[in-house]
C-alpha cells in the first residue's frame, strides 16, 4: 500500500479517541515487535501499513505516537468474555489513569502469570495508544475487565477467597500472611485505593521502606504492584 486517503487519513488518527474506539470496535498498534506479537497471537488485524512503503511523511501523518514507528496496524478489539472470581491469583486496580502505568502493568501480570485483571469504570482504557505501546505486546495476552470494584470485591469474598488491598499503613508484605488465591488491589497514583473498597479488604499490605532518612512518598502504581504480585509468587511458586 503506497497511499491512502484523506478519510483512511482522518479514520486512523481517529483512533486516538477512546468513543471512537468503542464505536469502531477498533484500535491502533505501533512498533515491529508490537505488531509481530498482535500477529503471532492470532489478533483480527485490518491493516498494516509500512514507512518503507508509504513514506514518512504519510507515516507521520497516521501514527498517533510523538515518534512515528516503522510500521502501524489497525487491529479489531477481541470480544470480552465476563470474567469473574474463580480460583488463581487476581489483580484489580483502582482509577489508575496513567496510561504508561496500565501498559506497564499488563506487561508484570504477563511475566508473573496474572489470571485476570478488573478495573474500574474510571481506569484509563486499556486500548488507549500509550498503553498498548507501553505494554510491549502484553495487551495481547491480558486484558482488563472494567467493573464495579466494590461489587468484585464481595463476590470474592463470598467465595471464600481473600481480598488484598496496598496501604501506606498497612502491615509489612513480607511478614504478613498471603494466600495463592484471591483478589489484589492496587490504587490510584494520587489517591491510593478508596475509602469504600479500603473497608472490603481482609488484608492490608505495605511494601517497607529500608534505611534511614528522607524516603520518596511512595512507589509508582507500576513498581509497587511488581513487587506485590513478586512477592505472592515467591512465596507460592
Amino acid at each position: 500500500m503506497s497511499s491512502l486517503s484523506a478519510s483512511e487519513i482522518k479514520a486512523i488518527r481517529a483512533l486516538s479517541q477512546k468513543k471512537v474506539r468503542d464505536r469502531e470496535g477498533l484500535f491502533v498498534a505501533e512498533g515491529e515487535k508490537i505488531v509481530a506479537e498482535a500477529k503471532e497471537s492470532g489478533a483480527d488485524i485490518l491493516a498494516i501499513y509500512r514507512r518503507d512503503e508509504i513514506g514518512e511523511q504519510l507515516m507521520s501523518r497516521i501514527s498517533l505516537q510523538d515518534s512515528p514507528s516503522p510500521v502501524l496496524a489497525v487491529i479489531r478489539k477481541p470480544r470480552q468474555k465476563p470474567a469473574c472470581p474463580a480460583e488463581g491469583l487476581f489483580l484489580a486496580l483502582d482509577s489508575v489513569r496513567d496510561p504508561g502505568n496500565l501498559g506497564t502493568i499488563l506487561r508484570i501480570c504477563d511475566w508473573w502469570g496474572i489470571d485476570g485483571i478488573f478495573a474500574s469504570a474510571d481506569t484509563v482504557d486499556q486500548y488507549n495508544p500509550k498503553v498498548v505501546q507501553a505494554s510491549m505486546g502484553a495487551i495481547f495476552r491480558k486484558s482488563v475487565t472494567y467493573c464495579d470494584l466494590p461489587g468484585l470485591c464481595r463476590d470474592f469474598r463470598s467465595q471464600g477467597l481473600s481480598v488484598f488491598g496496598t496501604f501506606l499503613d498497612g502491615t509489612d508484605i513480607y511478614r504478613e500472611e498471603l494466600s495463592p488465591q484471591g483478589l489484589v488491589i492496587m490504587g490510584s497514583e494520587s489517591f491510593g485505593i478508596s475509602a469504600e473498597l479500603g473497608a472490603l479488604c481482609d488484608r492490608r499490605l505495605k511494601i517497607p521502606s529500608y534505611g534511614s532518612g528522607p524516603k520518596a512518598e511512595s512507589l509508582n502504581v507500576a513498581i509497587a504492584t511488581a513487587v506485590t504480585v513478586a512477592e505472592f509468587r515467591r512465596k507460592f511458586q
